[in-house]
């Protein structure tokens, strides 16, 4: 039987919440799907594991995006309905991937996953850089198409495009 692991990508306050530096709207209307995915994997014994922005005060991310998701501020926090619960692991990134200067794939190794399913934010940002990163390091990827978003419909769906056929990742939902 293939190890899975749930990934939620960056449900943070700062871009879902109504007024929020990075507001994502959609993210908002995801939020009922992605927790019963989260659920569902709880059920099943499938572990979850909280991808999440979580920059520095004069991180050069800043140079691109207004100033998010510094870490220890509100902003950078897992919005309340998908606060993680014990049992569940938290990754802190930087960068857009999950993978880049984190502990993520040394966690997957330690736990055995095989397949990562995806949901969260944004669809053409994180979400797809890390996908496409697990995808190229041989883990069968799974995203949820209707448990991911972007600032726009185009942006969503040239990324799962692009996923599909590109990398082969499964999208479903």
């Amino acid at each position: 039987m293939v190890k899975e692991a749930l990934l939620i990508v960056d449900m943070l306050r700062d871009f879902v919440e109504k007024g929020a530096v990075l507001e994502v709207p959609s993210a908002r209307k995801i939020i009922p799907r992605v927790k019963k995915r989260v659920e569902e994997a709880r059920e099943k014994g499938i572990p979850v594991i909280y991808i999440c922005d979580a920059h520095r005060e004069d991180d050069r991310e800043f140079d691109i995006w207004p100033k998010h998701a510094v870490l220890g501020t509100k902003g950078s926090e897992i919005v309340e309905e998908l606060k993680p619960q014990e049992g569940d692991f938290i990754v802190r990134k930087r960068r857009y991937s999950g993978f880049l200067g984190t502990d993520l794939e040394l966690l997957l190794r330690e736990l055995g996953i095989e397949r990562l399913s995806i949901a969260g934010i944004l669809t053409n940002v994180c979400v797809f850089f890390t996908a496409a990163e697990a995808a190229m390091r041989d883990y069968e990827v799974v995203v949820y198409a209707d448990s991911v978003s972007a600032l726009s419909e185009d942006d969503h769906k040239f990324a799962l495009d692009q996923l599909k056929r590109v990398l082969k990742v499964k999208v479903v939902g």
